[in-house]
């Protein structure tokens, strides 16, 4: 009894921070958790950047060699020509696409050319929404494209990007 009742008040911040000062994988396989920590990891690495990659090997990574088609009227996005400040620069995506349960935007991928790391932001959509549209805060090394991508569920990309000239540095100098 005594054991159901403090396994019932363990919290996955408990869980966590157990793990963290064991530090040890031993642990993890003794509870049964070393086969799902390893296939995790794996995973995870599969689709780890890269130090200073490149926008070609961004894209590649997150899309293989599927075809990108230009969004043509599909995809809007919005962010200032001029942005006064590279650690704030506001970006809107609107995709005029289907949103229902047998077509849908599964995801939006924000990406800009010269950052570091060019993938900014990916959102996971589902076709509840009802309207494919995000808006968020971006930072940005220096001018560059933005690109925004929309993934449909079917595998479908589209793709429309924008110049935004950067006038003060991007982590806020």
């Amino acid at each position: 009894m005594k054991l159901k009742l403090a396994m019932a008040k363990l919290t996955r911040r408990d869980l966590l921070q157990t793990l963290g000062i064991i530090g040890s994988t031993s642990v993890a396989v003794s509870l049964g958790l070393g086969g799902f920590i390893k296939v995790a990891a794996q995973e995870a690495q599969l689709g780890m950047p890269q130090p200073e990659e490149k926008v070609e090997a961004t894209i590649n990574r997150l899309f293989g060699n599927r075809t990108i088609s230009p969004a043509d009227g599909k995809v809007k996005l919005e962010a200032p020509l001029i942005a006064e400040n590279g650690a704030v620069v506001p970006v809107t995506v609107e995709a005029d696409l289907p949103m229902t349960p047998q077509k849908y935007v599964k995801s939006i991928y924000i990406i800009a050319d010269k950052n570091r790391r060019p993938l900014n932001a990916k959102f996971s959509l589902t076709p509840q929404l009802g309207k494919a549209t995000i808006s968020t805060n971006i930072r940005l090394a220096q001018t560059t494209d933005v690109r925004a991508v929309v993934e449909m569920d079917d595998g479908a990309l589209y793709m429309v990007k924008r110049a935004v000239k950067v006038t003060v540095g991007g982590c806020g100098g």
